[in-house]
């Protein structure tokens, strides 16, 4: 599982997607300007979500290793 999030967290991915869009929005006729706004919102999602996940994966190793530490001084 840590895999597919590391691989759809990866810039590569993020990148080849946003190009995606923006290859779909051209076939489909879209503006220059809409698909320079479309590509900024999608960053800033991607940005907050980013910092969200990070926090949220962070907090959760500073949880397991407090666990691990009262585990091993509950057994000493």
């Amino acid at each position: 599982m840590n895999d597919i999030i590391r691989k759809l967290t990866s810039r590569k991915f993020l990148l080849a997607l946003v190009g995606v869009v923006s290859g779909l929005a051209l076939a489909f006729g879209v503006e220059g300007s809409e698909i320079t706004n479309m590509v900024t919102t999608i960053g800033g999602i991607v940005t907050a979500l980013g910092s969200a996940v990070a926090y949220i994966g962070a907090e959760a190793r500073v949880d397991a290793a407090a666990v691990e530490k009262e585990r091993s001084d509950g057994n000493e």
